[in-house]
């Protein structure tokens, strides 16, 4: 079965990248559950912990992944920088993801 693939989208407008959904589905979940568990998370934090619980079960670049699906969930008003943090913060916008 071909895995089907999302194009991620770019806060700024610009091109985002082609990659598979399967992957995607796999980070995207990652995060959320990571800032809605942290309430709010330093991108740095989140990508170490994400390299920590998930390489050697992902085949790829754990970061790569991370940045790229980062991105198109704060296109699609899913998460949100926290404003005047520096490191910048992710939390989650609003209630777009209750479980």
């Amino acid at each position: 079965m071909k895995d089907e693939r999302i194009l991620t989208l770019h806060p700024e407008g610009k091109k985002g990248v082609n990659i598979s959904n399967m992957k995607y589905e796999m980070i995207k979940t990652f995060i959320l559950d990571t800032i809605k568990r942290e309430t709010e998370i330093s991108y740095k934090d989140l990508n170490d912990l994400a390299i920590k619980e998930l390489s050697g079960k992902f085949d790829g670049s754990v970061s790569w992944y991370i940045v790229s699906v980062k991105l198109d969930l704060e296109a699609r008003n899913m998460i949100e920088r926290v404003p005047k943090t520096s490191p910048h913060k992710l939390r989650l916008k609003h209630d777009s993801y209750l479980k």
